[in-house]
């Protein structure tokens, strides 16, 4: 089990996440062509899934200065 391949992941899956929220908030007040403008985004919604992708992207961040920190020691105890 590779923890920085894992981390990794968590970050590419919360930049995902925060795209899309970012995306959606973006959209707001540009009609479609040939529709009413119509405020389909739910603001409160797309607050939270921003705030939880940065506090993601944040948790995963500490995870891969940890498991730096392991390499590096298990570095020392090997050499």
């Amino acid at each position: 089990m590779d923890i920085s391949a894992i981390a990794l992941q968590g970050l590419e899956t919360s930049q995902a996440q925060f795209d899309q929220a970012a995306g959606r908030l973006a959209s707001l007040g540009s009609p479609s062509p040939g529709a009413a403008s119509v405020d389909t985004v739910d603001l409160s919604a797309q607050t939270v899934s921003l705030l939880s992708a940065k506090n993601a992207f944040e948790m995963n961040i500490s995870v891969m200065k940890i498991a730096n920190q392991m390499q590096s020691h298990l570095v020392d105890l090997l050499g």
